[in-house]
């Protein structure tokens, strides 16, 4: 009996093994047929577009949807918060960058946007009165990263088909060059007139060789934004870089409304610049830039680049030009009014004193304001194609929004 009890304990023992292992093959079959999950990454997921580079791309400005010399609540179109672009909407995530919510990389039409990067920021990382300010480099000390590692990084794990750059303004000092121009203006009388045009402080900075040192390093910057979507693991193919140079922020000295005799020119307009000084910035300074711009992408010799020229993109919109004014000037009461982006200036004013205390900046003088990013955006979006990415001009189209609440602009 206990022969045969053991033996049918064996058989049933063995039986259940078998039939184990028989639902295991079944299943595996079954699960077979289900492929795995793949985390986002190049070629998988929903597209990404990404935005590297300086304070006009950035969205510096963006929280300003024209100009007003009265309440500042008449044109604040995205409040206190329009920086804050932590992960949890409570303030910077590098403290300055003002990545604004208006930026132009938030495309839409199913393409989401990743802003890395900061105002103030020049090709090579550097730090500025306590500021961090990454350039498109590896940088990587102290918790710090440059933006092109944060690009690596982030390209890595989403699936990126656009990195648009802007770049080089900074290198060439912009922004010492626009103070410089308008203390002139504020200090001098136009009876005996200095001209920033006329300053080595200001024209050495346009001479060939430095030209030429700063178009070597937009070419380094461009290849590390290539360097960092190969290290995150893509090919060519599988996104475009593209990149744009600078929109003209004033008119020529005959477009301006205000005269430059007494001092409206800046108490109103904020716009302190001597007509000599601003023909300088169109038909010397700007077009320099612009072309060391364009110039870097062509020579960087990376073939997935495409270009967006928007030197004249404002014309007709710019700060203190004929034609447009401020909210007041057009007897407009807020910026929600209908008219406001056909009649109101799309750059921020230059402020001196007003800038001192908030809701204002002064890192956010002659820079695209709210109207001025969304213009931006519209002609990105553009550029993008539906994912066909591909080079153009961009200029207004006609006056009115179009339905996503964006300036008309053309691409051609």
């Amino acid at each position: 009996m206990n022969c045969l009890h053991a033996a049918r304990s064996r058989t049933l023992g063995l039986l259940a093994v078998v039939a184990a292992v028989a639902t295991a093959a079944m299943l595996a079959g079954l699960l077979g047929t289900v492929a795995p999950a793949r985390a986002d990454g190049p070629g998988v997921g929903a597209p990404w577009a990404v935005s590297v580079g300086d304070s006009y791309i950035s969205g510096e400005a963006g929280r300003w949807a024209g100009n007003t010399n009265e309440s500042s609540s008449e044109i604040d179109a995205l409040g206190s918060s329009a920086y804050y672009d932590n992960a949890s909407g409570t303030g910077e995530s590098i403290e300055g960058c003002h990545r604004s919510k208006s930026a132009e990389v938030y495309i839409g039409s199913g393409v989401s946007g990743e802003n890395l990067a900061c105002s103030g920021a020049k090709t090579g990382t550097f730090f500025t009165e306590g500021l961090f300010k990454p350039g498109l480099d590896f940088y990587n000390s102290g918790g710090h990263e440059g933006q092109a590692l944060m690009l690596q990084h982030f390209a890595a794990a989403h699936d990126v088909k656009l990195v648009a750059v802007s770049i080089g303004g900074n290198n060439f000092n912009f922004a010492s060059i626009v103070q410089t121009c308008v203390e002139d203006w504020l200090l001098t009388p136009e009876w005996w007139p200095a001209y920033c045009s006329e300053e080595s402080s200001v024209t050495n900075n346009f001479t060939s060789s430095n030209v030429s040192r700063v178009k070597g390093e937009i070419v380094t910057g461009l290849k590390n934004v290539a360097q960092a979507m190969t290290n995150a693991g893509y090919s060519t193919s599988q996104y475009s870089i593209v990149v744009q140079d600078y929109p003209s922020p004033i008119p020529l000295g005959s477009g301006f409304r205000h005269s430059q005799s007494g001092y409206t020119r800046q108490t109103v307009g904020g716009c302190g610049f001597w007509n000599k000084d601003a023909n300088y910035a169109n038909e010397t300074m700007l077009p320099t830039i612009d072309a060391a711009v364009l110039g870097a992408a062509s020579a960087s010799g990376l073939t997935n680049v495409r270009t967006l020229q928007l030197s004249s993109a404002f014309n007709g919109r710019r700060l203190c030009e004929k034609g447009v004014g401020l909210l007041e000037e057009e007897g407009l009461s807020s910026w929600r009014a209908t008219e406001a982006p056909n009649k109101t200036e799309w750059i921020n004013q230059i402020r001196t004193i007003t800038a001192i205390f908030p809701p204002y900046e002064i890192q956010e003088d002659i820079h695209p304001n709210y109207w001025g990013q969304l213009a931006l955006r519209n002609c990105l979006t553009q550029v993008y194609n539906v994912g066909s990415i591909r080079s153009g001009t961009c200029n207004i189209a006609k006056a009115g929004l179009n339905p996503a609440g964006e300036p008309q602009m053309y691409l051609h």
